[in-house]
């Protein structure tokens, strides 16, 4: 007390820097901490390659039903039924927090009052592990799902697993590898290092703390090494050749963001009212034979798949990829078929996201614009917009869906174009619903603390069963 007192006024102004040898010395000392380090970043390269790993068996699934259906046409009308009726039995049976995008799952784990026990319900390895297999399986069937959202929680799983190795007193927050791991995930997923820190800011956290931010940038640098020595180092869909932009674009670029804000907060809100469930029959019976229910799902998916020549089967890549080639191979009413393809795959309560869906039918929705509007030349930045556009306003994350987009097409030449559609399009979602992935934590989070169970006891966060049975936690 009297050495502050008499401390000197310059002295507060102006505290006294460190001693720089003395700092090393401290540092190199604390050998517990460095342990640390090296576990969290021996982890986060771990994730990065799961995430890897994940995505090649992703595509590998994808394509085996791609080439079946082209060989066997009548084979989706089988196959894709089958496929989505044992994924929800094993799902409900055996993983029922792998069920869905496992987005929300990781926000519930991260929220404060959630216990242990309670957190490996939602985000543990194995939970990572039936993720990668249960998505892929997902896709094998030609399901309009995508394996960006689960990614969060494949990574996510892996991070926290690094509490096993860490020394005791390590002074690693859990929540901090939570965020580190989503974060990871996105960028891994993507290779799209940038999304992964705004998503974890805008999604996982509000905030990043000074002392876990530089856990977090390690991490989403270590996946995203590991994921561009996969890949390499180049824009997922190329790059984009954009003519200047004159003033005539506005009123078409002012359409698309119409169109992808207004389809996209209708969309989320389809969304959460068919995941959390009515008091309605449809969702009674959902509730009460959930693999009768998949395969309803499943069949309803070939049909629609058949109508769009099978441009609406899998995450939508391909399609995405060739309108932004300037191949307009799409069918008439795309984006509507796209959107109930994705749809009922969500609805029917298998492990998968909608990231990678989201983005087609927001290329859907840009193409269909430009060629109204005969803008054959500019079409590629129409479409850029809508995927940026409709990713916004389905997840409410602008910041996130403009850097993943900006990322993935090589687009800094739109960066301004971008994150003002971006922008646009999530206020005028806002107006339609809440943020989907908040929402869905929400219910989660509120049907936990209602219905308290055993510490061993599945929990199902995200599955079929999840809408009325007991002890069941909604999607």
């Amino acid at each position: 007390m009297h050495r502050q007192a008499d401390m000197h006024p310059a002295e507060e102004v102006h505290p006294r820097q460190p001693d720089v040898l003395a700092a090393i010395r401290g540092d190199l000392a604390d050998t517990r901490g460095w342990l640390a380090r090296v576990v969290v970043l021996a982890f986060a390269a771990l994730a990065g390659a799961s995430v890897v790993a994940f995505t090649a068996l992703c595509n590998l699934a994808l394509g085996g039903f791609t080439g079946a259906s082209q060989r066997w046409p009548w084979l989706p009308f089988l196959a894709t039924p089958l496929l989505c009726a044992s994924i929800v039995w094993c799902t409900v049976r055996f993983f029922p927090g792998a069920a869905g995008s496992g987005i929300p799952q990781v926000m519930v784990a991260l929220q404060d009052g959630v216990s242990p026990a309670a957190r490996r319900r939602f985000v543990s390895l194995r939970l990572s592990l039936a993720k990668i297999v249960l998505t892929a399986a997902g896709l094998l069937g030609g399901l309009a799902i995508g394996r960006e959202g689960p990614s969060v929680q494949v990574a996510a799983g892996v991070m926290m697993h690094a509490r096993r190795w860490l020394p005791r007193k390590a002074g690693i927050n859990p929540n901090a590898l939570l965020v580190a791991g989503g974060a990871a995930g996105i960028a891994a997923a993507f290779n799209a290092p940038l999304a992964g820190i705004m998503f974890a800011i805008e999604e996982l956290t509000r905030r990043i703390e000074t002392r876990s931010s530089g856990l977090v940038i390690a991490a989403i640098v270590l996946a995203g090494v590991v994921g561009i020595s996969v890949f390499g180092n180049s824009a997922y869909f190329g790059v984009i050749r954009v003519p200047a932009l004159e003033a005539s674009f506005i009123g078409p670029a002012l359409l698309v963001v119409l169109a992808s804000g207004l389809l996209g907060g209708f969309f989320s809100r389809l969304l959460y009212a068919s995941l959390a469930g009515r008091a309605d029959a449809v969702s009674r019976w959902r509730a009460r034979h959930p693999v009768a229910f998949a395969a309803a799902c499943g069949l309803g998916i070939a049909v629609v798949g058949a109508v769009s020549g099978g441009t609406t089967f899998g995450s939508g890549y391909a399609s995405t990829r060739s309108l932004l080639e300037g191949h307009a191979d799409v069918p008439f009413l795309y984006v509507t078929l796209r959107l109930v393809a994705t749809w009922l795959a969500l609805w029917s309560g298998v492990p998968g996201g909608l990231f990678a869906p989201s983005l087609a039918i927001g290329a859907g929705i840009g193409a269909d614009i430009g060629l109204f509007m005969g803008w054959d030349a500019r079409t590629p930045a129409l479409i850029a917009l809508g995927m940026a556009g409709f990713l916004a306003a389905v997840t409410q994350a602008p910041m996130t869906a403009f850097i993943i987009v900006m990322e993935m097409v090589d687009g800094h030449a739109m960066v301004l174009s971008l994150m003002a559609g971006s922008l646009g399009a999530s206020v005028l979602a806002r107006w339609l619903a809440h943020p989907l992935y908040g929402a869905l934590a929400a219910a989660q989070r509120a049907r936990l603390a209602q219905q308290p169970q055993p510490a061993g006891a599945p929990v199902a966060a995200g599955a079929a069963p999840a809408l009325t049975a007991p002890g069941r936690i909604p999607p």
